[in-house]
């Protein structure tokens, strides 16, 4: 027999966590303005954002230096949203697994934040004080 015939499927929510994003270093970390995952500036470029494609980071470096920021603070690895009570509180328990920001400084420009407010959609970066 055939050795992947052993294989059982995987249950969805650990698929899920093989496919989490995690930045792929400690410096240089930048957090999406709208659901805070973490990543690097590489990561973000070469991959987007896996909560929001419809910002179109992939191949776009001044995208993704107008959606996400540098300037956050703390983080906490999310590992099964739907369940998990730090999801919940951070209001990020509908998106996939992965390391937040626990708040996000920076603002949207008027355009994406317009876009973004046509689709219904809110976002967890506030104006620094």
């Amino acid at each position: 027999m055939e050795e992947h015939e052993h294989e059982q499927e995987l249950p969805q929510n650990v698929a899920d966590l093989a496919q989490a994003s995690v930045p792929s270093a400690v410096r240089g970390i930048r957090a999406c303005k709208r659901c805070g995952i973490l990543k690097t500036l590489d990561q973000f470029v070469d991959d987007g954002c896996e909560n929001c494609p419809f910002l179109e980071m992939v191949d776009d470096p001044e995208k993704v230096n107008a959606c996400t920021t540098a300037f956050y603070e703390g983080q906490a690895a999310v590992m099964d949203p739907r369940e998990s009570w730090v999801a919940k509180w951070l209001r990020v328990d509908n998106y996939l697994p992965g390391c937040y920001a626990i708040t996000v400084t920076g603002q949207f420009d008027k355009d994406i934040e317009n876009e973004l407010e046509n689709r219904g959609c809110r976002w967890r970066c506030r104006p620094s004080a």
